[in-house]
Order: structure tokens, then sequence, then C-alpha cells
């Protein structure tokens, strides 16, 4: 089962749950591009081969919003758009404990063990790191946890997870960058919650949102925003 955010001709978005693959890895577990291709072939009854491209991914344990092209034209002109910058992603995080100031820039240098499949954060460049910035804000707080909504500026491997636990604020659940405790799930609380772009074809502006997992915590950074 996947859960359709948007489709036309061109593109198709789905809701990753926190234990999807978005492409296949060593483990051989089935990846959710082909779970959409499978969607794609079944509903519109098409023979042979479906084209489903990977325009970008997430983490295994992360949520939320992952955009497909169903043309290779279509990826073709998502790729230069992330090449170009011009795509903007949100993403919900929820952290313990509270950051010392309730929002901010963070700036980094990251190096990436392929081996440990785990970045390291530093504060200049040496070590061949490569820069990567983000903004963030609380948005709420319940008992034990803050509240963040994220804009990632750059797209660095694990960025978002290794730069607030390197501000001294883990991700719930995380345990490779500092987490308390691992999730009961093997999640992480790390939401893709919203991507905009300018649609590969039609041009119009495209703003695709993913509600969080209907958890406890995820119910009470949603009940909050309604709040506002």
């Amino acid at each position: 089962m996947i859960e359709i955010l948007y489709e036309d001709n061109h593109l198709i978005a789905v809701n990753k749950r926190p234990s999807d693959l978005v492409q296949g890895d060593k483990t051989g577990d089935q990846p959710l591009v082909e779970k959409v291709k499978a969607y794609i072939k079944e509903k519109y009854n098409k023979p042979g081969d479906v084209f489903t491209g990977v325009i970008h991914r997430i983490d295994r344990p992360t949520s939320g919003v992952v955009v497909f092209a169903k043309t290779s034209k279509a990826l073709a002109r998502m790729n230069k758009l992330f090449q170009e910058k011009k795509v903007q992603k949100v993403y919900w995080a929820v952290v313990a404990p509270a950051p010392k100031q309730p929002e901010g820039e963070l700036v980094d240098f990251l190096v990436r063990n392929a081996k440990l499949n785990k970045s390291f954060a530093y504060p200049n460049p040496g070590r061949n790191g490569k820069r990567s910035e983000l903004t963030y804000k609380v948005i709420g707080a319940g008992d034990n946890y803050s509240y963040l909504e994220i804009v990632p500026k750059t797209g660095r491997h694990h960025q978002i997870r290794v730069q607030l636990s390197h501000m001294g604020n883990p991700i719930k659940g995380d345990l490779k960058y500092g987490a308390r405790r691992s999730n009961k799930d093997g999640s992480i609380h790390l939401h893709a919650r919203s991507i905009n772009f300018s649609h590969p074809v039609t041009k119009e502006s495209i703003t695709i949102v993913a509600p969080p997992p209907k958890e406890v915590i995820w119910e009470d950074v949603v009940a909050k925003q309604l709040t506002k």
C-alpha cells in the first residue's frame, strides 16, 4: 500500500513510511520505487516495463514526501531543478533537549564515512568537509520534546540529522546521531513535510504536503500547528 499525494502525466508523489527504502540496497527489501511502478502498471493496465525515475531520496527511517518522474523528460528537468537549487523542502523534527535559541541558521562542514554510513560535522572545511546549511525554528513543544521546522539549503548525506545532533539536539529515535533510545518501529522523528517546485512541463508552482505518521507525538505536532 502506498499513499499518493499528487499525480499527473509527468510526476507522482507519495508519502513514504519510515520503514520504506526509496531505492534498492543490499538488504534486498522491495524499494518504494518498485511499489510505485507496480501501482502505475496496475492502475493504467500498462504492458511491459513502466518508467519510474528516482528524482531524490530521503533516509529509510525518515517519513514524508518523495517525488518520482513518470517520464524521462520530467526526470531530466527535475534533476536540473535540484541541481540549480530551485526546489524547496521543509522538514519537521522532534528533538530533545530544546534548542538554546528558538530559531537560527546552522552552517557546518560535513564529512561522510561510507563504511559507517554516517556523517560528521566540523566547524571548518578541513578534512574535505562539504559546506552544509539549514535554518530551523521551534514550532511547538510537548512534555519532553521540542518540535522544529527545518529548511535545508543544501542536500548532504544525513544533513539534518547530523547538524541537529552537532547543535546538541538529536532527533527522537536517532541512535546513530545521539538519541538516548530508539523508537520501537525503527523510525526516527524526522518528516519531509513539504516540497515546492516549478512543474517541469507546465511551469506551474507546485507544493505537495505530506501528513506525518499517525502516532501520538506527530499528532501533537499537527495539533499545535492547527491552533496557531
